[in-house]
């Protein structure tokens, strides 16, 4: 390991499954799904019954409960989960003393405080400008999520914010390594939040035919690579790393977790929502990754896939993996029991990833009952599958034609 290394020292996450990194995990392995229906939360709305899909993701602690009450106030939802989750990862990575100005915050989402601009708006039709909150603009602010950790922990190096929807998250981490590695910063805290469970947005994705509709089923919705999926589930929460210079964390005697050993970052340049068909922008992410890493595609076993469940977009990512990667590559599909937690995606999804590298297990992937023909690789399912992984890949794409791709190496 070379002094320029980025290593992940600290793990925390909100999810559907839990409030912390050991809910998520432990929930992925006994195959858990942390869909229901969302009559609730939308219960308000006008039109609710109209709504195509009544099932979402919600996180199952609410983040508020985890902050002081004033300041929970004063942040969106989306801004308390990205909060909470990076509280979590600096307590495991021990707390580190760094140099504010070698400290950084990259905190991607990808829609931001989207529950305080609805909010807002309802308030001023209803009761007029004088009574919109003086915070809304810095709670709806997409940068508001790092902009809070980057409070937090008075981190001077950077405050960004990667905005490349269901990418987000997975670009935070990539952009984090980067400052690393150019010498900016010492210790990032990285990672994705997002928080958007509405009738709008809702309203949005149904609009375009990329959510399930089965009421019916929530825990059996979202099935990635199945013959009958038909759509994704939209999901809420966060994930944040503490990544550091090799060196600087062994100085310290920190305890390494596994490391960020590449990332590739392409696009499509092809469609606003759609992927490119011949999938070269999701390959060439994928080998980026694998040549930064120093590995060859050989020598990667294993593939946590974006793999929202949506019918044309599950095939695509199988088809390139397997051209990537070759045929023996095993896959798993989070995203079938935490449904797809969009900015925040990437990072927990990454977190899923390492925690596999680390542990030699890969969780299975839910609701596949009947693997698509198209898709010629094999997926865990079922039971969580125990197999010593030196090295694992998780992809993250995104509308606009965002493609990242971790590769995350054993300490």
């Amino acid at each position: 390991m070379s002094a320029q290394d980025v290593v992940v020292t600290g793990l925390g996450a909100t999810t559907p499954l839990g409030p912390d990194v050991d809910s998520l995990w432990q929930g992925l392995l006994a195959g858990r799904s942390g869909v229901r229906r969302i009559d609730e939360l939308v219960s308000s709305y006008a039109h609710a019954e109209a709504l195509p899909s009544l099932i979402a993701a919600p996180m199952a602690a609410s983040p508020d409960q985890a902050l002081p009450r004033v300041q929970a106030r004063r942040m969106d939802r989306c801004q308390q989960a990205a909060l909470v989750a990076a509280q979590q990862a600096w307590t495991d990575a021990g707390a580190p003393e760094v140099d504010p100005v070698r400290l950084a915050a990259v905190i991607g989402t990808g829609i931001g405080g989207v529950n305080t601009l609805l909010d807002q708006d309802d308030l001023i039709e209803e009761k007029g400008p004088q009574r919109v909150s003086p915070l809304t603009v810095p709670m709806l602010m997409p940068n508001g999520p790092a902009a809070w950790v980057s409070l937090e922990y008075g981190a001077r190096a950077g405050v960004y914010t990667p905005v490349s929807a269901c990418a987000s998250g997975a670009e935070a981490l990539a952009l984090g390594a980067r400052l690393i590695r150019a010498g900016e910063a010492d210790v990032v805290i990285a990672g994705g939040a997002e928080a958007a469970i509405t009738p709008l947005t809702i309203a949005g994705f149904a609009q375009a035919r990329t959510l399930s509709k089965r009421n019916d089923e929530p825990e059996r919705a979202s099935r990635p690579f199945d013959v009958d999926r038909d759509g994704f589930v939209l999901g809420e929460g966060a994930g944040v790393m503490i990544l550091e210079r090799a060196d600087f964390a062994a100085a310290r005697g920190a305890r390494v977790l596994g490391r960020l050993a590449g990332y590739g970052v392409t696009s499509d340049a092809h469609h606003i929502t759609g992927p490119d068909p011949t999938g070269a922008g999701q390959i060439r992410a994928i080998l980026r990754a694998v040549e930064d890493a120093g590995l060859r595609p050989a020598d990667v076993p294993h593939v946590n896939c974006h793999a929202t469940s949506t019918v044309v977009g599950d095939v695509g990512e199988a088809a390139a993996i397997r051209q990537a990667l070759g045929d023996d590559v095993v896959l798993t599909a989070p995203k079938s029991s935490i449904g797809h937690l969009v900015g925040a995606a990437g990072a927990v999804e990454g977190i899923v990833t390492l925690l596999s590298v680390a542990n030699g297990v890969i969780p299975p992937t839910l609701n596949l009952d009947r693997k698509d023909p198209e898709v010629a690789l094999e997926i865990v399912s079922g039971e969580p599958r125990k197999q010593q992984l030196v090295a694992a890949l998780s992809n993250s794409f995104g509308f606009g034609g965002q493609n990242v791709s971790l590769l995350f190496t054993a300490a």
